[in-house]
């Protein structure tokens, strides 16, 4: 996992060919305006935009999840947004099957931390992260990236 601020996210885009098309989206968009909705970014790149209420822990512990096949960029437009977190070998605690058509797999776990992102902030999720996004007392605006890999 990383969290930065969108000033240096330069700096993590050689860790994907994806990564630097992702960033350039949100440098080349008026992010507030920006409409609810999934936009096909390139081949392996669609970027996920939303403006929810945020939830209760225990709401979003619902569906703490992770990825097998892709990455996560979580960019907080508006927040705060609190995320728990917690590293995917520390979880022995399953819910259900891995959904391949969704890229997804849920556990009962609480998580070992929570971080609170705010405006111009982002998460990089890997595979290995277990998250539970969008905890919070007001609307959130964020994008999430999903980045094959």
């Amino acid at each position: 996992m990383i969290i930065n601020t969108f000033n240096n996210a330069a700096q993590y885009e050689a860790l994907h060919p994806l990564f630097s098309k992702a960033f350039d989206f949100l440098k080349e968009n008026n992010l507030e305006d920006l409409a609810d909705g999934t936009v096909e970014i390139a081949e392996g790149l669609k970027a996920i935009i939303s403006n929810k209420p945020g939830k209760s822990a225990e709401v979003s512990l619902q569906k703490f999840e992770c990825h097998d096949r892709t990455v996560d960029i979580q960019f907080c437009v508006a927040g705060p947004e609190t995320i728990g977190w917690k590293p995917r070998e520390s979880c022995t605690n399953q819910k259900g099957e891995y959904n391949p058509d969704k890229d997804v797999r849920f556990f009962d776990e609480q998580p070992e931390t929570y971080f609170t992102l705010h405006g111009g902030q982002f998460v990089i999720f890997y595979p290995e992260d277990v998250h539970a996004p969008m905890i919070g007392d007001s609307d959130i605006k964020k994008i999430v990236f999903k980045v094959k890999i």
